[in-house]
């Protein structure tokens, strides 16, 4: 009878086997453990940083921040064409797309954009330093956190399983998102001056809202079809979808329409 360790080294080789030859020997792709310690590191920051900073005065990195969210505004760009372009270029179906596992140009360049997404989740993970470095420990909430650490591992293994395919429509919208939402982020950064220049905040959770529904009729619909796309993947995304639709819905209402009725 196998041990335990027999049975978990087999499901490892197996993981191994099925990934995606092109990707699976790319910076932290090529093994489980390092986003699996990035993932670990991070919750022990989110733990342990308000209580280091706990009787410390908050740390000034405007100089810091500003550049960074506008590097993250550059790379969404950058992304978002690289995912639309590839997508056009290859003749993408929105209906139901499988992955081209080939080495040609587009392909590759596909699952090259999907290696950067997944990258830019790790840089993302430095909005939760900033917030514990400055002190804003109520902007750490479980909605931050969630969404944090499950985007690395979810896009861990899109980039090493399905770097294409009906993976680029998720990552293409993600990445048109963000593009507005670390804009908004360094203009905030920029000092409480730019406040008057930011009454769309609301709007721009109204748009993550509406992409997150996009993900649940995107990846629904290729539920009910015969698509040949890995099934465990748009059953991934789709409950991932309804649990960030069921957070940010929840976000909404507290933060803009409770409020807005307890003024009246």
């Amino acid at each position: 009878m196998a041990t335990l360790w027999e049975r978990m080294n087999g499901v490892y080789e197996w993981s191994v086997e099925v990934s995606d030859p092109r990707t699976e020997n790319w910076l932290l792709l090529y093994s489980p453990w390092p986003v699996t310690v990035i993932f670990f590191l991070y919750l022990f920051i989110v733990w342990a940083g308000p209580k280091y900073m706990k009787n410390k005065s908050p740390v000034p990195l405007k100089a810091a921040i500003i550049p960074y969210n506008l590097g993250l505004v550059v790379l969404s760009v950058y992304m978002f064409y690289e995912f639309f372009m590839s997508a056009y270029l290859a003749g993408y179906s929105l209906k139901c797309q499988p992955v081209d596992y080939s080495n040609s140009p587009l392909a590759l360049r596909m699952a090259n954009v999907c290696w950067w997404f997944f990258f830019s989740k790790v840089i993302e993970l430095l909005d939760t330093v900033f917030f514990i470095l400055r002190k804003k420990n109520e902007q750490v909430t479980f909605l931050h956190v969630y969404h944090h650490c499950t985007m690395i591992i979810n896009w861990y293994l899109g980039a090493k399983y399905v770097a294409g395919g009906q993976s680029f429509f998720v990552a293409m919208l993600n990445s048109f998102v963000h593009i507005f939402m670390y804009a908004y982020y360094g203009l905030a950064a920029i000092g409480p001056h730019m406040q008057k220049y930011l009454w769309w905040k609301r709007y721009l959770t109204r748009m993550q809202l509406i992409q997150f529904l996009a993900f649940v009729v995107h990846t629904g619909y290729n539920l009910m079809i015969d698509c040949d796309f890995p099934r465990g993947f748009n059953i991934a995304v789709f409950l991932y979808a309804v649990s960030l639709i069921a957070l940010f819905g929840n976000f909404y209402y507290r933060t803009y329409t409770n409020k807005k009725a307890h003024r009246q």
